[in-house]
């Protein structure tokens, strides 16, 4: 059994590729390996270049190996379905490119969800067709991901999106087969949603094929559910906080993840606003590391 820790581009603040706040994705690579991780994650479709010899270069530089990738689009919109699919096959190319293993699947977020995040008795439903469309557009991916690239795929929950609270995402995995869709765990997301996330680890480990490690200050959490902020707003008020210092129990994942026998990568995310004066991408990944390495996740 071997646990891996990498780290992710939106612990720089990077959520689209196109955003010109973005730092220089060599850079990211860069300050990954010297804050001690040996993987990253590919980041939005198009923040590295879509160039397999020039990315495989750099990873090799700073000896990094890309864990997978992820497709945060709108699949709750069937009128995005070309923007998600084109998303999607750009995606599981690159990934397959560079014998990453990880396609993850995340619903973005919907201006029906922002202001509820949090608050699932409060958060807007979908109807029956709503859900079996949405849910079908998953899976779709999902089958694209697994039976044509050869991917390992995970629904991964997110705040504000309409994969959000525990309850959607348990049916989902009642409704799509787990020989296509594993679950991609988020430990931040799943406390932010107000749910617990060792709690759901116990019932579902066997069907976790990767984990993000965030954690949530409760103060902050308790004054944007309370305040109904935008999850963009909530990330430059400081929700995900450094490891440890929040109210997901790391020491109990772990143990978890050891007595299960988890073979991976769980890899660090803690969303950003880079623009901040106190924001340090660096300085947190390399504290995020310390921690981790304290606890016993070497």
């Amino acid at each position: 059994m071997t646990i891996r820790i990498g780290n992710a581009p939106c612990s720089w603040g990077v959520e689209f590729a196109g955003d010109p706040r973005n730092p220089d994705w060599r850079q990211v690579l860069r300050e990954t390996a010297a804050a001690g991780y040996t993987g990253i994650e590919l980041g939005p479709i198009g923040f590295m270049p879509e160039d397999p010899p020039q990315v495989a270069d750099a990873l090799a530089e700073h000896e990094l190996e890309l864990i997978g990738g992820v497709v945060f689009r709108p699949f709750h919109d069937r009128a995005a379905w070309e923007e998600v699919l084109d998303a999607s096959v750009r995606t599981c190319k690159a990934l397959v490119a560079h014998g990453a293993q990880h396609l993850v699947l995340i619903d973005s977020i919907s201006p029906r969800r922002a202001p509820t995040a949090g608050r699932a008795g409060a958060a807007e439903q979908m109807d029956a067709v709503e859900w079996a469309a949405f849910r079908d557009r998953i899976a779709h991916v999902a089958r694209m991901g697994a039976d044509e690239y050869g991917l390992t795929v995970g629904i991964h929950a997110h705040a504000a999106g309409f994969m959000d609270f525990e309850p959607e995402l348990e049916r989902l995995l009642d409704e799509v087969d787990d020989s296509i869709l594993k679950i991609c765990f988020d430990t931040g997301h799943h406390s932010y949603a107000g749910f617990d996330p060792v709690a759901f680890m116990q019932r579902h480990l066997p069907r976790i094929s990767y984990m993000h490690f965030k954690d949530i200050d409760p103060a902050v959490k308790a004054n944007v559910i309370a305040r109904g902020t935008g999850f963009y707003d909530a990330c430059g008020q400081g929700i995900f906080c450094n490891l440890g210092e929040g109210d997901v129990n790391f020491p109990r994942v772990r143990q978890l993840l050891i007595d299960h026998g988890f073979d991976g990568w769980c890899t660090v995310e803690q969303d950003c606003d880079p623009t901040l004066p106190d924001t340090d991408p660096f300085g947190d990944a390399m504290t995020n590391r310390a921690y981790l390495r304290a606890i016993g996740f070497e």
